[in-house]
């Protein structure tokens, strides 16, 4: 029995996933000779656009089915399509279900189609690779010397201690309380983080601010004065790429803070700034709505007064040829993650990738984008950030949600149906260095949230908190294997620094807390050494097909494959053991890690992964 349509399969569409525009695309549609069919059509719809009809050609009998082709190719753009056709008993539709597969309905939903710029191409020295997310206050104090600091941070003395939760508690405040870690400290480390595999290091901003987080810039092109200065970021830059191993930065460019040269509200840069004079250079930056105290700012909040990036001397002062982008490019910075890259136009998304691509044709440019980058919609119009104009990639929710939901107890059919929806969505080229965490600066520790029975309400209540010995062992064993699966899948794996030792922590602030260095967790920290080096001496993870295998309620299984190589990977997130069926083709490979088959059956461990090379 043959559906009517399957999208992910050669029989009915030539190539997986997105095309290149102009590439000639073959389309095929099955109906069953008891159909009675007379013609059948391909009804597509540019979006924004009317929808366009195309008759498809009867081609041969597969078995009882007639099929119906056509060959096309389509321009740059986002299109949405099914299959209409008349027959002795009406008009029908072929629209997709729920499994993405074709059925005779009018109820279903359209299959997409991205079309991207046949120009577009992704950096290849990060395929492959590892990412190594660091929030540069709390991984390494190097105990450097410190200049110029600002008198009115608290600056902690006890590495150990929790990130202060408390707003308005004096000095020691949310916010501002400082660890003293430094770029110093992490060209100290660049041993061990290559130990891990790393290849690339992306730190949160890093640029002069007044929390600890830096997401309020108050210069652009001074680094805060904690974290040391131009000639430390270059020995970084340096002695990293000695090691294989590049550093992006965090670029925010929808807001400023308040405390800042350009908006400069409380006074610190004395009289200059958008808030002190009307006539500042800066003062076209922001959205007043009534000078000086009527502001836009970021989600309502008044620190973070709102940029208007598609103002001429914004864009020229971040994107120019001696702007932001370019000057930090220039001391040896390979790329940049752009925060909350959908609230950013499109105009100055087209220009950092200009300047990126300018000064350096193999930088790298990241944006922090939630939802499915390529049907996105933000503020009113569908995003193009992954059409071969904009973005190279973006950080892969939509993985890290699916992952932690099936390990959390979900079922492993909807982790397979979200990961072929983003590799039948994505151009490859984006697909290859997508940034595949589990866990950010924005998010609870991976320890916590596989293994926290409850989610506190309040900060006051997630204060202190550590799993227990039986909570922390079987966390631990679910975050070995949610880190397998974001290891061989699809991407680039990124690590948030201390997932790797065990580090723990509800969100903000309790996910930046510091490393725990010499108090780490040896077992995990060495697993994930095997993670990374699993990956480094098997390239079929640096771009390999991804194929479905197997999908249960707790178990799931596929394969990556190249001209060379197939390996496939299976997972059981059950508390006891479970048995599933594998191709014949891996019965006699060379078993890397789990269980040896018995036949075609594979039996999985409580919490366990097998993984199998032939």
């Amino acid at each position: 029995m043959y559906y009517p349509y399957n999208s992910r399969d050669s029989l009915y569409k030539s190539k997986f996933g997105a095309v290149a525009s102009g590439e000639s695309l073959r389309l095929r549609l099955l109906l069953h000779l008891d159909a009675k069919v007379y013609d059948a059509y391909l009804c597509i719809r540019k979006d924004g656009e009317e929808v366009a009809w195309h008759k498809l050609t009867p081609k041969d009998l597969f078995d009882n089915y007639r099929a119906y082709e056509i060959d096309i190719a389509f321009d740059e753009g986002l299109y949405f399509y099914k299959f209409c056709y008349t027959s002795d008993y009406g008009e029908f539709s072929v629209t997709k279900n729920e499994d993405g597969l074709g059925v005779v309905s009018n109820e279903g939903q359209w299959w997409q189609l991205t079309c991207y710029d046949r120009e577009y191409t992704t950096p290849n020295w990060i395929k492959g690779g590892l990412i190594y997310q660091i929030f540069p206050d709390r991984f390494k104090n190097s105990h450097k010397d410190k200049k110029d600091v600002p008198i009115d941070r608290y600056i902690c003395k006890d590495w150990e201690k929790e990130p202060e939760y408390r707003q308005g508690n004096g000095p020691c405040s949310l916010g501002n309380d400082y660890y003293g870690g430094d770029l110093k400290g992490i060209e100290e480390e660049l041993p061990y983080l290559s130990s891990l595999g790393v290849t690339c290091i992306y730190l949160n901003p890093i640029f002069e601010a007044h929390s600890n987080h830096r997401y309020n810039t108050a210069n652009y092109l001074k680094i805060d004065p904690l974290l040391g200065d131009d000639k430390d970021l270059e020995s970084l830059c340096k002695e990293a790429e000695k090691l294989g191993i590049s550093v992006i930065l965090d670029g925010v460019f929808s807001h400023t803070g308040d405390d800042s040269i350009y908006f400069n509200k409380h006074g610190r840069y004395g009289l200059e700034g958008a808030f002190k004079d009307q006539n500042s250079p800066y003062f076209k930056w922001f959205k007043f709505k009534n000078w000086p105290n009527d502001y836009h700012s970021w989600w309502g909040v008044s620190t973070l007064p709102e940029t208007i990036e598609e103002e001429p001397s914004f864009d020229e002062y971040i994107t120019g040829e001696n702007g932001v982008i370019r000057h930090w490019m220039r001391k040896g910075v390979k790329g940049w993650r752009l925060d909350v890259a959908d609230e950013l136009p499109d105009s100055i998304l087209d220009n950092i990738r200009t300047a990126i691509k300018t000064e350096n044709p193999d930088g790298f440019l990241l944006g922090e984008v939630w939802e499915d980058a390529t049907n996105k919609i933000s503020y009113g119009y569908r995003r193009r950030y992954l059409r071969g104009r904009q973005l190279d990639s973006v950080m892969n929710y939509p993985f890290a949600d699916a992952i932690i939901k099936y390990i959390n107890g979900g079922d492993g059919k909807d982790l397979i149906e979200t990961i072929c929806t983003i590799l039948e969505n994505y151009p490859k080229e984006s697909i290859d260095v997508l940034m595949n965490h589990l866990g950010t600066h924005d998010t609870p520790r991976l320890l916590t949230r596989l293994g926290a029975k409850h989610y506190p309400n309040t900060r006051s209540q997630q204060s202190g908190f550590s799993l227990n010995a039986d909570e922390y062992r079987l966390a631990k064993a679910k975050q070995k294997l949610a880190a397998v699966i974001q290891y061989t899948l699809p991407g680039v794996p990124s690590l948030y620094y201390g997932d790797e030792a065990g580090a723990q922590g509800f969100g903000d602030p309790f996910c930046r807390g510091t490393y725990p260095w010499g108090k780490e967790d040896g077992e995990l920290l060495e697993f994930y050494k095997w993670l990374g080096k699993l990956r480094r001496e098997n390239d079929v993870f640096k771009d390999g097909e991804f194929f479905p295998v197997h999908s249960g309620l707790g178990t799931m299984a596929y394969t990556r494959k190249n001209s060379d190589n197939e390996i496939l990977i299976a997972t059981n997130r059950w508390y006891e053991s479970d048995t599933i069926t594998i191709p014949t083709r891996f019965t006699s490979g060379k078993v890397i890690y789990g269980n040896t088959p018995c036949g075609n059956t594979l039996t999985l461990g409580a919490y366990d992964f097998t993984i199998i090379k032939i």
